[in-house]
């Protein structure tokens, strides 16, 4: 084992709310990665085996009869004097789709499939150009601007309300909720604290949907909560909590991953020396940058299953019921996998990414996140050609699971303009 790694693991369980390595865990996957594919870490949840590599993270969430998404019990009721406390909570979070074994996880995944079809997402590409024009046109970019706080946090809110159907004006509430979810979700070992704001936050979604259920005419038949409730109507989706829970973890899960794809994209495009300008150059290499930068930091790092029944993993026992987590961050820089995986290289072809999962749990909203990508850098990319990070360095949220941006300043003009183009001769 190299220094290197051992320092890795020895640090592993205090590592990862460390900010050093919140700001860049790369190193630390890649010793992770070299000292071999699976470790035991007490660091992820009271313990959990890691798995470091793009083939072991790629089987494993594809491997639905050895591994299961059923993991929310022991995360969500803590101890025993709280579990009267959170059950309402448990009701709810552990009936989302992401968190549900076939069948029931197919039977909800076929009712909202239809409203993710390519075709009905093409027709909100003009209602998003518009919104971010919108934003684009209050800013200054010349003297700078937060790129997370004006367009990154809110759009992506914006957008899932149109989706859902419901309306847009009350996106601003959902930010609140989702960011307390995100800390309970994205804590390695979360505390009482974090687990009653997220208690809160779910039950104050789940009102709201509940509310809108009793007043359909506020709700776009053709949204994806008019297709609940139709569903419910006909007995496909169950009533009450499973209704509710998808509502509420549809809202959250797409506001909070295409929030950091666009703050985590931005930054790393800007960073790249010429990536800019050689977008601005050849515009059609943006669906592959997009893919790239998705790549090189992806917004979700790690997910987690529970071992349906003992195995053994490169020659460790896992026992029924231990917590397995697929280390996407890693994965999706493994040398094995990708040439030169620590380079951003929009011109990469043949990028399969694990940052939407595999299998079927891949992420249902996948080619919405990618289309309000392309559409918002496509638009910074005519409006603002000469963009670059502002002076200062970039805030990071501090969060393991969710990586990104809290603040990314970012201007355009002359003297940017002229160190943009000299880097990339």
């Amino acid at each position: 084992m190299s220094t290197r790694a051992a320092r890795a693991r020895a640090a592993c369980d205090e590592l990862l709310l460390d900010e050093e390595f919140l700001a860049d865990p790369y190193p630390v996957y890649a010793a992770w990665r070299e000292d071999g594919p699976l470790h035991w870490s007490e660091a992820f949840f009271g313990g959990a085996w890691v798995l470091t590599r793009h083939a072991d993270v790629d089987a494993m969430l594809r491997d639905t009869t050895r591994f299961s998404a059923r993991r929310t019990g022991g995360w969500v009721m803590q101890t025993a004097d709280v579990r009267q406390e959170f059950q309402d909570f448990q009701q709810l979070f552990a009936r989302a789709m992401l968190f549900l074994d076939a069948p029931d996880h197919g039977r909800i995944r076929g009712v909202l499939n239809a409203g993710f079809r390519a075709d009905l997402l093409q027709r909100w590409i003009p209602t998003i150009e518009r919104r971010v024009d919108a934003i684009l046109d209050a800013v200054d970019a010349a003297s700078g601007f937060d790129f997370v706080e004006v367009l990154a946090r809110p759009l992506p809110a914006e957008v899932m309300a149109l989706l859902m159907g419901i309306p847009a004006a009350d996106s601003a509430t959902f930010i609140g909720w989702s960011d307390e979810l995100s800390a309970f979700i994205g804590s390695p070992s979360p505390s009482l604290a974090q687990a009653r704001r997220a208690r809160h936050s779910l039950l104050g979604m789940a009102r709201y949907f509940e509310g809108l259920a009793a007043m359909p005419q506020r709700i776009d038949p053709e949204g994806l909560m008019g297709r609940l409730l139709q569903a419910e109507a006909e007995g496909g989706i169950h009533c009450g909590a499973e209704l509710l829970s998808q509502c509420a973890m549809l809202l959250f899960a797409g506001h909070e991953t295409t929030r950091n794809l666009l703050g985590n994209g931005l930054r790393a495009l800007l960073a790249e020396p010429g990536a800019w300008q050689r977008l601005r150059r050849e515009p059609a290499l943006l669906p592959g940058a997009v893919r790239e930068v998705l790549r090189f930091d992806s917004p979700v790092q790690y997910t987690g299953r529970r071992a349906a029944a003992e195995m053994v993993v490169h020659g460790q026992r896992i026992a029924r019921g231990d917590l397995v987590i697929a280390l996407i961050g890693s994965a999706n820089r493994d040398p094995a996998r990708y040439e030169q995986p620590d380079r951003l290289d929009i011109g990469r072809r043949g990028c399969g990414l694990l940052s939407f999962g595999a299998g079927p749990h891949v992420c249902i909203g996948a080619a919405l996140s990618l289309m309000e990508a392309e559409i918002v850098f496509g638009r910074l990319l005519e409006r603002f050609p000469r963009l670059a990070a502002a002076e200062g360095p970039a805030r990071w949220n501090g969060n393991p699971v969710y990586r990104g941006l809290s603040t990314l300043l970012v201007k355009q003009g002359a003297q940017v303009a002229q160190r943009a183009t000299e880097s990339c001769m």
